[in-house]
């Protein structure tokens, strides 16, 4: 599988170190990251920058969790690819993420080489971002 090259990652989560740890493995696979500790942090920065290659949402957030989130990304027509992580998974936000267009849910912890497959994979799916 070709590898985007220099493709913008955003990570949305609220535990700071597991933010930290994504955006080092991001940055390992020479992605470029930008991070953000809730979603309201991200529709302030000014939601969508144009080099977005896809996003990483965590589904359980304070203020607005990451399945509003997405739905809204939906409601401006972003068509960014969107992988959605959880330390709580259930079958009804699995459902809903799906069904709101996520690529998929992952289960924190993270299997490191399934995220990056799945990035890679989101990467790819972007026009904008595909080799």
């Amino acid at each position: 599988m070709a590898r985007a090259s220099k493709s913008m990652v955003i990570v949305v989560d609220d535990d700071d170190a597991i933010r930290a740890s994504m955006r080092f493995l991001l940055e390992s696979e020479g992605l470029e990251v930008q991070d953000y500790a809730s979603g309201k942090a991200l529709i302030a920065a000014a939601w969508p920058p144009t080099s977005v290659g896809c996003v990483v949402l965590d589904i359980h957030m304070p203020e607005m969790d990451g399945l509003d989130l997405l739905e809204r990304l939906r409601q401006t027509h972003s068509k960014v690819p969107v992988i959605m992580v959880t330390g709580r998974p259930t079958p009804a936000n699995r459902n809903r993420a799906l069904s709101a267009g996520a690529l998929d849910v992952l289960e924190k912890p993270l299997n490191d080489g399934r995220f990056l497959e799945l990035v890679h994979d989101a990467l790819e799916r972007n026009p904008k971002t595909a080799n």
